[in-house]
């Protein structure tokens, strides 16, 4: 038995039918949703990491073989193994790594197998280097390389750098998925949390033209008071 096979034998071991329910039932997989189709197991994200560490030296082309699977897990824990492989790797490695995601980004297709890997390995790759890719998945028409494009610089907002994350929330201001409402708050949020001034002045010349969703995330942790300024278009 390889050991690719031993990981998903596993992971089916560990199927939960009732948390299945709950989750197909939370990342919208129903007919004209944005997960239509995924099929889940319903195991929960801390056990993936588990059986993933397990796993650890899984070869780049199994990993492959996991994100392409039909199966929400499977890609999420591709998604882990890829982040571990990508933090301990070299240079060369490292390149090789951000080459393959941004080659499979068509399996990369839900929100959180977008969080939990776009900062990671996109933000990270880019910290010190030229950054049009971003760019270019932010203009996307697919809704997972656009969360993709504004998730990533979570990385950037960490080092206080946050121009492409101001630059990218520009891009997506009128985007019409809620997920890319929520996604470009949350970033703007935390940029507010690092420098508030920078997040004020980027609200005071978009507000009245962004999403509710999209304002209501970026001032949450506003004073009621200020929250309310904002609130009132």
């Amino acid at each position: 038995m390889s050991t690719l096979t031993e990981l998903q034998t596993e992971l089916q071991q560990l199927a939960e039918p009732t948390q299945k329910e709950i989750l197909q039932r939370f990342f919208k997989t129903g007919k004209g949703e944005y997960g239509e189709g995924d099929i889940f197991l319903g195991i929960k994200v801390p056990t993936q990491r588990k059986v993933a560490n397990k796993y650890k030296t899984l070869p780049l082309t199994e990993i492959q073989t996991l994100l392409q699977s039909d199966i929400h897990e499977y890609r999420l824990t591709a998604l882990i193994l890829l982040a571990n492989h990508y933090n301990k790797a070299d240079a060369t490695q490292k390149q090789e790594i951000f080459v393959f995601y941004t080659h499979h980004t068509q399996h990369i297709n839900n929100w959180d197998l977008v969080d939990i890997s776009a900062p990671k390995i996109i933000g990270d790759y880019l910290l010190n280097k030229p950054r049009d890719t971003l760019y270019q998945l932010a203009r996307s028409t697919n809704l997972w390389e656009k969360r993709m494009a504004i998730v990533a610089t979570m990385i950037f907002i960490k080092h206080n750098d946050f121009d492409d994350t101001l630059k990218i929330a520009e891009i997506l201001l009128n985007d019409e998925h809620d997920l890319i409402h929520k996604a470009v708050g949350w970033m703007l949020r935390e940029v507010g949390k690092r420098d508030r001034s920078v997040e004020e002045t980027f609200l005071n010349q978009h507000y009245q033209q962004m999403p509710r969703t999209m304002l209501r995330y970026a001032i949450e942790k506003f004073d009621d008071k200020k929250r309310k300024f904002y609130l009132k278009k």
